[in-house]
């Protein structure tokens, strides 16, 4: 998902709904984030909602760390843009065959967070 203006506000929330047909196989589920080089911070919180399926809603803050202490990104970078892959939950079975809605907010001080230009969920079988 774009981010208007590259800023990513609070309810600007990454949404995406997936089926899940064999509840026995492991999931790889990550969190995409694009920047670019003029992002104010090494690191970056987020909430991560998943529910569905019959299941309780559940929430998960996360803090990945985004460059190394001298400045240099760790995601791989092309001109002024800096992608990463990280993630959420790995070798993960689902609790039951359906329907999981799943979504990431921006959990900084700043709103909207300046410089993010994409962000978005996948979902891979393991």
């Amino acid at each position: 998902m774009s981010m208007p203006a590259r800023n990513w506000s609070y309810p600007n929330k990454v949404k995406t709904l997936v089926e899940i047909t064999d509840s026995s196989k492991p999931y790889n589920i990550y969190f995409k984030l694009r920047l670019t080089a003029d992002y104010r911070y090494s690191n970056i919180f987020v909430l991560f909602h998943m529910s569905g399926a019959g299941q309780n809603k559940h929430t998960r803050r996360y803090e990945y760390r985004l460059a190394q202490p001298d400045g240099q990104w760790n995601g791989s970078g092309s001109g002024n843009l800096f992608t990463y892959t990280l993630p959420l939950l790995t070798n993960y079975k689902f609790p039951a065959a359906g329907k999981y809605h799943m979504e990431i907010e921006q959990n900084m001080r700043d709103n909207p967070l300046a410089e993010i230009s994409d962000a978005g969920i996948k979902v891979e079988l393991k």
